[in-house]
């Protein structure tokens, strides 16, 4: 409680370690980067599967960097190397482990409240927590009996095992290009038309249903039950099918309760209200996904990040 820092960071994903880094070289260094769990990153490390692109241009996102960062395509890999190694020559040490609840402003600063009942004092906060983190459930209700049968990635499924990817945009086409290579997958959403998608995905995609992929598009799942410990899907076709496991890749949700408790703004869709990446509470900058319907690249949240910090910069 004795210690007041200048910026206290929420999230150690790309947009956290970029606020934390260029708050830095800014000059900026009494700056603390929550994370709750053990490692950075952790969206991409569950939600990617191994070897899979970390685009610049995500989704067609042309963006110039302007910060600190000579982020480039790569991959999982490449991305989590390349992050371990900002860390490090950067001296930036996150509190891994620290789950925030609310933030609250106090006497002219921020509390940060975590989990385990822990107090921080910050003149600003930076909030760079993804969707990612809660991903979306179908409307549908999943039987008890097979809630272990479903992921939310694909890194858990076995070869040998039919399974269903659920969803249409770039995760689940990627998970369903990747899960044909290794067993028997079919590809499901509930358009004809994959509009969503990058242009690397959709050449890749036809490419895989021409050979291995199996496709169930144009139909919506209407329910899901226990068929003798596998899941029968049934569609609004008529039809229905038996699978090993369901992965549903139908994006994330905003964490709405959060933001409630921090006294933001938001809009129809969930989403906070900003005005140059500071939200309805002053002192309080919202960057990366969180922002966006649609998700936002890593090179967006690094660009964020820095705008975020200048703007601080100039009241501390």
């Amino acid at each position: 409680m004795e210690n007041i820092y200048d910026i206290a960071i929420i999230g150690a994903g790309p947009g956290g370690i970029a606020a934390s880094i260029e708050a830095n070289k800014a000059g900026i260094n009494n700056v603390i980067l929550f994370e709750k769990s053990n490692e950075h990153s952790s969206t991409i490390r569950k939600f990617y599967k191994d070897g899979k692109r970390v685009d610049k241009d995500y989704k067609g996102q042309i963006v110039d960097l302007r910060g600190s960062i000579p982020f480039k395509d790569t991959d999982k890999e490449g991305y989590l190397s390349m992050f371990d190694e900002l860390l490090r020559e950067n001296k930036i040490e996150p509190r891994y482990s620290t789950d925030i609840e609310k933030v609250v402003k106090k006497d002219g600063y921020f509390e940060i409240s975590s989990t385990s009942n822990e107090v921080f004092l910050a003149k600003f906060v930076i909030i760079a927590i993804g969707k990612m983190g809660q991903p979306n459930k179908p409307d549908y209700k999943i039987p008890p009996t097979l809630l272990k049968k479903v992921a939310y990635n694909a890194n858990s499924i076995n070869p040998g095992e039919k399974v269903l990817v659920v969803g249409g945009g770039n995760s689940a086409v990627e998970y369903a290009i990747a899960l044909a290579d290794e067993t028997d997958t079919t590809l499901n959403y509930r358009r004809n038309e994959f509009s969503r998608i990058n242009e690397i995905n959709a050449k890749a995609l036809q490419e895989a249903f021409a050979s291995k992929l199996k496709k169930k598009l144009g139909v919506n799942i209407e329910r899901l039950e226990d068929n003798s410990g596998q899941i029968e899907v049934f569609y609004d076709d008529a039809t229905s099918d038996v699978f090993d496991r369901i992965v549903y890749a139908i994006g994330g949700a905003v964490p709405l309760d959060f933001l409630k408790k921090c006294g933001l703004d938001l809009d129809e869709l969930g989403l906070p209200i900003t005005q140059d990446f500071e939200s309805s509470v002053e002192g309080i900058f919202v960057i990366g996904d969180i922002l966006s319907k649609n998700g936002a690249s890593v090179a967006t949240a690094l660009n964020q990040a820095l705008d975020a910090v200048n703007k601080i910069k100039t009241r501390i």
